[in-house]
């Protein structure tokens, strides 16, 4: 089984999620992309290539999932843990053959250039990731003045430090195609909102083909879960036990297999809106105030809009994914679906999310022992707050699917 996917519409899904981890500023990876496409065409390369660059820009930060190390990275012109996103975006790129090509450019885009050029890195690379590494800082420098319209009174001071950085952070030849691309005001007011949602309404229409088979989809589905499931030592490997769990569940219900695959890379993709939310938040270990609440409430819509947007998706993957915290009775977030509106795969996502979320071990607190989840999971079903059939196959398997849900779990004697 396949599902006709376009590689370009993934590749701009990844980076809306990516965006989300900027909270307040969500452009800065198409803004780095828009500014490495101009640089290429700059110098003359051919389109390819000026289009590899743009996607390469748009997915360099896939290593960050943290709002502190974005706001390091767009605060700071360097710092002393700007290599872990880079080990972490090479890693999840190269496990994926479509997008694999992006990851030792990926690895190198915020290694100095006077390290770079001594390293065993191919010249195409060291290029490709210098080039990032450069216009990313020119964005980290342009961002105090997206918010007010300055920017154009301030290009002459970070062509300037860019300028002065030649030869030790950046190539001294891309150094002079810089200078040289964004000379023109129309450079910098392609970074504005408008421009660079033009700017992605054109290239969406130009279509990258990619029929991907379940086991494609699985590994793209894993990377977006890794990448939100280390925002938090709270949420550590979760979107992987829902996973998990939810396909488990579907089986025992006799959900076909083909939406058994389909549900199981929902429960991966569940909680991608939770990159936009602040660290702060998600690690808090006591209970949050209202406005907290709130903020960690929008995460199912935010991914609704990110998953919608890939095809194949749209249709079950997307809506399933996000209807994980409604109820059967109408009262849950953000759609207040109703019973009669929410398929069985969504409904068994619920579950699957609230009885993962449990039994895992968090760091303020052990995994719930089976009689303590059992209880709480029928309290639910009897306010009918969770699907009643669903719940039942969880109980009656309830040993089994605490080891699906949480591998590690091991300690049977605690249950009692």
């Amino acid at each position: 089984m396949s599902i006709n996917a376009d590689l370009r519409h993934v590749i701009h899904a990844l980076s809306d999620a990516l965006d989300l981890v900027g909270v307040d500023d969500v452009a800065h990876g198409k803004r780095v992309g828009i500014m490495a496409a101009a640089c290429a065409r700059g110098a003359g390369l051919p389109g390819d290539e000026a289009d590899f660059l743009f996607d390469l820009g748009l997915l360099h930060d896939i290593g960050v999932s943290s709002t502190r190390t974005h706001t390091h990275l767009v605060e700071r012109f360097d710092w002393e843990g700007s290599q872990v996103h880079c080990q972490v975006g090479d890693a999840l790129l190269s496990a994926f053959p479509p997008l694999a090509a992006m990851a030792l450019p990926v690895r190198y885009h915020h290694t100095r250039w006077d390290a770079l050029k001594g390293l065993a890195v191919a010249p195409g690379v060291a290029r490709q990731a210098n080039l990032i590494f450069l216009v990313d800082r020119v964005d980290a420098l342009s961002a105090p003045h997206y918010a007010d319209s300055s920017l154009l009174n301030a290009t002459a001071g970070i062509r300037s430090t860019i300028a002065g950085h030649a030869g030790s952070y950046f190539d001294p030849a891309l150094v002079e195609l810089f200078l040289e691309v964004s000379r023109t005001e129309a450079f910098w007011l392609s970074l504005e909102p408008r421009a660079v949602q033009v700017c992605l309404l054109e290239r969406r229409d130009r279509n990258l083909p990619w029929p991907a088979s379940m086991t494609e989809l699985r590994q793209l589905a894993s990377i977006f879960a890794r990448i939100v499931d280390a925002k938090s030592p709270f949420t550590a490997e979760h979107s992987l036990g829902v996973a998990r769990l939810a396909r488990y569940l579907a089986e025992r219900l006799q959900v076909s297999p083909g939406n058994c695959d389909k549900l199981e890379i929902a429960g991966l993709l569940h909680d991608l809106g939770k990159l936009r939310v602040p660290d702060e938040i998600l690690d808090k270990p006591s209970a949050l105030d209202e406005r907290e609440r709130h903020i960690i409430n929008t995460h199912s819509f935010e991914t609704f809009q990110i998953l919608r947007n890939i095809d194949g998706f749209e249709d079950e993957i997307a809506p399933w994914a996000a209807w994980h915290h409604e109820e059967p009775g109408g009262n849950g977030y953000p759609f207040h679906l109703e019973g009669s509106e929410l398929p069985l795969e969504a409904r068994i996502l619920r579950v699957a999310d609230i009885f993962q979320a449990m039994v895992q071990e968090r760091p303020y607190r052990p995994g719930l022992s089976a009689a303590q989840v059992g209880g709480f999971i029928q309290e639910l079903a009897r306010k009918g707050r969770i699907d009643g059939r669903v719940a039942e196959a969880l109980l009656d398997n309830v040993f089994e699917a605490m080891t699906v849900a949480r591998p590690v779990f091991q300690d049977v004697a605690r249950v009692f």
